[in-house]
């Protein structure tokens, strides 16, 4: 058996109280991650020049800072403890290497906070949820969740638009058995499509945010002349952030489904280990990439097959799938992106996705052999 974990996101309804303590939890939370990060690099610089000295200070709670400030104490003292929590793992990811030094938090980026269960401080019951020092709050609970998961935490967070959601952490145990992979696609990621399968699938992706563009950009030119601040411009940047959730939510729809036929009828996948953070700051294909999701595709990709006890495999970004034929083996040293047909010298000729995506089928069952051998 093994431990799992899984997460439930419904919408929320709070009263106007509710909400107001929601904001001032989030900027309870804001601040206390500031002020300790700012506490701890004033502190590095008193002391940088004696190592043991540094060594010896005691990094500051959110205690020491609720005698100082007394709203503090008006909000949900888990959440506070989870931003120091949340503080020292940017701190650890920045020493490994993995990531860069934590920077402070702004009200203009995501409002969220995240509380923990203890002693039954948190229940969903009929229609509401419990939680701490909000009490009872309005739950549009969308689906049912199994009485085997054991819940672990909830993360409050509001949209751009106003929306309130809670993402409910469960664990649970569940012992999963891999599965041989007899049947294993590839995936070849196109700009227009999302993907092409070994097999000449399509996704046919509906590109959700080119709809959208030309009533967002009118929408986003109304938000430029009205006067920041007035209520004018609030309502009209809510009407903004509305038609980015919507095509966000569309996408993510969309993914999902994709993601979850693939899960069902495949024992393995294997894609390409594509830099899709360098590919969107290029100006040919920066909102091409945005709009198909492709990094979230692969994560979703990537926990439905791992959950079922299937295989996810990973090809290396400069394994050449596009350049290669699929009959043969032969190598292009040039090929034009404009060159739509691959073809070979053997005689083969096909759709340059489709060739690339057997290819990556190819690697990807040598790959798990080596992995099986191993």
């Amino acid at each position: 058996m093994t431990k799992k974990n899984k997460a439930f996101k419904f919408r929320l309804y709070p009263s106007i109280e509710q909400l107001h303590l929601m904001k001032k939890t989030f900027g309870c939370v804001r601040f206390t991650y500031n002020k300790m990060l700012k506490d701890r690099m004033d502190t590095y610089e008193r002391f940088k020049d004696n190592k043991e000295m540094l060594l010896k200070q005691k990094h500051p709670t959110p205690a020491k800072y609720k005698t100082d400030y007394s709203f503090l104490k008006e909000v949900d003292s888990l959440s506070l403890a989870n931003a120091q929590m949340n503080l020292d793992k940017a701190y650890k990811s920045f020493f490994k290497k993995i990531a860069k030094f934590p920077t402070f938090k702004s009200k203009k980026h995501k409002q969220s906070y995240t509380t923990n269960l203890v002693n039954g401080n948190i229940e969903i019951l009929d229609g509401h949820i419990k939680l701490p020092k909000l009490k009872w709050v309005k739950v549009k609970q969308h689906r049912d969740i199994p009485e085997k998961h054991r819940l672990k935490s909830v993360t409050i967070s509001m949209t751009g638009s106003g929306k309130i959601y809670a993402s409910i952490l469960t664990e649970f145990e569940e012992a999963t058995k891999p599965i041989d992979p007899h049947n294993v696609v590839g995936l070849d990621f196109s700009m227009r499509e999302l993907y092409v399968t070994s097999d000449g699938e399509k996704a046919n992706y509906p590109r959700f945010y080119r709809q959208s563009l030309e009533k967002l950009a009118k929408e986003q030119r109304v938000l430029s002349r009205r006067k920041k601040g007035s209520n004018r411009w609030d309502k009209q940047k809510r009407k903004v952030a509305k038609l980015q959730e919507k095509t966000a939510h569309q996408r993510r729809d969309f993914l999902h489904k994709k993601s979850y036929a693939l899960a069902n009828k495949y024992d393995a996948v294997a894609i390409e280990d594509l830099d899709m953070k360098g590919m969107s700051k290029s100006l040919t294909f920066g909102k091409s990439v945005s709009d198909n999701g492709w990094g979230r595709f692969t994560t979703f990709l990537q926990y439905k097959f791992e959950d079922r006890g299937k295989s996810f495999v990973k090809i290396d970004k400069w394994f050449p799938s596009s350049k290669m034929c699929s009959e043969c083996g032969e190598v292009k040293e040039t090929l034009l992106l404009s060159e739509r047909k691959y073809t070979c010298s053997c005689g083969n000729e096909s759709d340059r996705d489709e060739n690339a995506a057997k290819n990556i089928k190819n690697e990807g069952k040598r790959l798990l052999s080596e992995t099986k051998i191993a």
